[in-house]
């Protein structure tokens, strides 16, 4: 698997991509927020907005598709949340609000991730002053997705070279196992890791 997988184009030239870290994180932060308190009725404002972020993915020079399938991935949880707003008065006109809001700042901060390297906005966080525990953290959390996605895919390619049947139910079966195994793997290498660092000085 590419090592790259999650950030792939982060790293670009384009104008939007040479543009200071700590000015996109601001920038997405003020865009989230007037999200979140403009009332929905201003629709002039929403439709400015996405037209705003359609043309900075084009500046950004970022692939549709790419941009398309991380927000489809994300829709669901939106939905989700979204729907429970349907059994009380009025929750038709809320779940548009909740549906629109939670899409356009979807959208926001996937253009974030996706024109900043996320160790970019990890120093962003580190100047900040947010604690030092959440930022290490989410270092080793992003550093290690890799590891286990490499994991997985030798994983699955092992488990696929010695299933020659074609049945969903074994597929299922197989995938279960396979996601099973690699919960004891993630935690046993967690235990090391965090036995290596004690031993090199890091405290809790």
């Amino acid at each position: 698997m590419k090592g790259d997988f999650l950030d792939r184009y982060s790293r670009l030239n384009s104008p939007v991509h040479r543009l200071r870290p700590p000015v996109k994180l601001a920038a997405a932060f003020v865009l989230v927020l007037a999200i979140v308190l403009m009332p929905l009725s201003v629709l002039w404002f929403f439709g400015t907005l996405t037209a705003s972020l359609v043309v900075i993915a084009g500046l950004a020079r970022l692939p549709w598709k790419y941009l398309l399938w991380r927000l489809v991935l994300l829709e669901p949880l939106v939905a989700g949340i979204s729907v429970m707003s349907l059994f009380q008065p009025g929750g038709t006109r809320v779940f548009a609000a909740l549906v629109i809001k939670s899409t356009l700042c979807l959208a926001t901060m996937i253009l974030l991730s996706a024109t900043t390297p996320f160790s970019g906005l990890l120093r962003v966080m580190q100047r900040l002053g947010v604690p030092w525990l959440l930022v290490t953290t989410l270092a080793l959390m992003y550093r290690y997705l890799f590891v286990l996605a490499n994991e997985a895919e030798r994983m699955h390619r092992a488990r696929a070279s010695r299933t020659f049947t074609r049945q969903r139910f074994q597929i299922w079966r197989s995938l279960g196992t396979l996601l099973g195994q690699l919960f004891v793997r993630t935690s046993e290498r967690s235990e090391r890791i965090y036995a290596a660092m004690c031993a090199r000085g890091w405290k809790e």
